[in-house]
């Protein structure tokens, strides 16, 4: 069984925080004060516990978050109308009213905050100065936590607001933007300090709390994202120069030399797809999984409950004693035929369903992400919508992945397709020769793939020919690999869109796909009612998500929204 010990601490946690709402408010019984949280390191836990019911709450990682990184060149979200909220975010029509990204917005801050106020308060119990594991221990979840939520906030909004003390006042309450260099300054250095606070993962260790792995592979997503391209606030699209760059794989690579050191994070030995059937049978294994957003709801009800499985996964009827699914999410079919025959992922990642309609007296067609499954959680769920179902934030196949990316940018090319492979190998794929002699084959293939439509046979032409990308050296061949190695592995783990934009390749990407035959309205940002097939993308808007207009609204310290905004 997981997290009983974290249920009955987030249960009583709802009473924990006061917001600055409540500053000037009369205190109730109900309410425990921030003076009160730091008395022992059992209240402080409770503390620490907060911060991570932020990640866990349904309208944050639960369900709103998975819109966010949609319509990338893979997956989209299904439907043509405009809703104000997850339709407008994943069809590139989103604008600064947009009732989700303001709920992400005040998500973020709220963790932060409460990060703020353990960390600023831990440092002053007398444990703490007098060096106690634990509560450097609770330190470091602390850094970590503000570290991942500050990594959100750059990545959805670049310059953002931004502070390391809790706010106590409505007077401190709003302040103009930070430059994004120094956020990413403090997230490395909430990092550093939080690597060398907590423990590494061992056998019966919870990924869903944070461990020196998962403050080492956050380290090296941060340096890889740095070293890519972002939209400023100026309109431009740029990275940072060369010798920098090199400076940020150095220290990708030093990050992952200690998980070679440590040895206990490896590839699942049970497979791959056993790992994800592991999320939808609520089973946290350390071994892959080095960090986790965990949900748990008693009695289906919306507190603690997350709809990984129901609003993303394969289509599954009301009337199914496993329980509904409403397959929201729909991948673009051509990536079927991308795999490899022999690939394991491909049938892990993506269904085909062929669902039968009666007032159309037809079948849909229904291709869905499908790591999440209502068939892998047994029957008679709790609730129709909301499952126990972990998101899982970093594994070790995401760590293999971005060393391999560093080591080729460093010229260090064979070793970088040493740890590609071992992503392959596991999933049954075709290793890639080192002299690259298989590279077409693998990553430049054209053809077809078979589907049944409930009544008949057909196909899907797909091409993974692209010319956005260069593939004369080894080097450069190495990219592509990686562009399509990525998409295979974690896809739907809330990554792709963010490699492709620093990268500097989104655009590219999803013109790639622009003409695919199953659009249903809109698919990777592309609205096939406009003429000439225009897509709603615009690069050098959408590579950021507007600041809320309520927010601007009162803080008058921001005087300009994102570009195109």
């Amino acid at each position: 069984m997981k997290r009983i010990q974290y249920i009955l601490a987030t249960a009583i946690l709802a009473l924990t925080f006061t917001s600055c709402e409540d500053f000037f408010s009369e205190s109730h019984d109900s309410y425990y004060e921030t003076k009160n949280l730091f008395v022992d390191l059992p209240h402080a836990r409770l503390a620490v516990d907060g911060i991570y019911q932020v990640l866990s709450n349904p309208n944050h990682y639960g369900q709103f978050e998975m819109a966010m990184a949609t319509s990338d060149d893979m997956y989209y979200i299904n439907g043509t109308n405009s809703d104000g909220n997850r339709r407008d975010i994943s069809h590139y029509m989103v604008t600064p009213t947009n009732s989700w990204v303001e709920t992400l917005w005040t998500k973020k801050y709220d963790g932060i905050d409460r990060a703020n106020q353990v960390i600023n308060n831990i440092r002053n119990m007398q444990e703490y100065k007098d060096g106690d594991s634990e509560a450097l221990k609770y330190e470091g979840e602390a850094l970590f936590l503000r570290a991942l939520l500050s990594y959100d906030l750059v990545r959805y909004w670049g310059d953002v607001p931004y502070r390391t003390k809790e706010v106590v006042s409505v007077d401190d309450a709003y302040i103009g933007r930070t430059d994004r260099e120094k956020i990413y300054d403090q997230i490395v250095n909430d990092l550093d300090r939080a690597k060398n606070q907590l423990p590494w993962a061992k056998e019966g260790s919870n990924s869903e709390r944070a461990t020196q792995g998962a403050a080492r592979g956050l380290l090296m997503r941060v340096y890889l994202q740095r070293a890519g391209y972002s939209l400023k606030l100026n309109g431009a699209y740029s990275r940072p120069d060369d010798a920098i760059r090199q400076k940020y794989f150095e220290a990708v690579l030093e990050e992952f030399a200690e998980f070679g050191k440590n040895g206990f994070h490896k590839l699942y030995p049970q497979g791959y797809l056993q790992f994800w059937k592991n999320f939808s049978q609520d089973i946290v294994d350390p071994v892959e999984s080095i960090f986790e957003v965990a949900f748990y709801t008693p009695d289906g009800k919306d507190n603690g409950a997350g709809t990984w499985g129901t609003y993303i996964g394969p289509y599954n009827s009301a009337k199914d004693p496993k329980g509904r699914a409403n397959a929201f999410f729909r991948v673009l079919p051509e990536w079927l035929g991308y795999y490899e025959e022999s690939d394991g992922r491909r049938d892990v990642n993506i269904t085909h369903q062929a669902v039968f309609v009666s007032t159309k007296n037809n079948y849909d067609q229904y291709w869905c992400p499908a790591k999440w499954r209502r068939e892998w959680m047994g029957n008679n769920p709790k609730d129709p919508n909301n499952t126990n179902t972990n998101f899982v934030y970093l594994r070790y196949a995401d760590v293999l992945l971005m060393a391999a990316e560093a080591m080729n940018e460093l010229n260090r090319t064979d070793e970088a397709v040493d740890l590609l492979n071992q992503v392959r190998t596991r999933a049954g794929a075709t290793a890639l020769d080192k002299g690259f002699a298989n590279f077409e084959t693998l990553y430049q293939r054209k053809g077809k793939w078979e589907y049944f439509t409930g009544k008949e046979n057909k196909s899907y032409s797909y091409n993974m020919a692209q010319t956005f990308l260069p593939t004369g050296s080894n080097q450069e061949k190495f990219r592509v690999a990686l562009f399509w190695e990525r998409g295979f592995e974690c896809c739907f783990e809330l990554t792709r869109k963010y490699d492709l934009i620093r990268w500097g390749i989104l655009e590219d990407a999803i013109k790639m796909h622009s003409t695919s035959p199953q659009k249903k309205g809109y698919a990777a940002g592309y609205n096939e009612k406009n003429p000439g097939n225009k897509g709603n993308f615009v690069h050098g808007k959408h590579e950021l998500f507007p600041i809320p207009l309520s927010e601007i609204s009162i803080n008058t310290k921001i005087t300009e929204n994102n570009p195109g905004y």
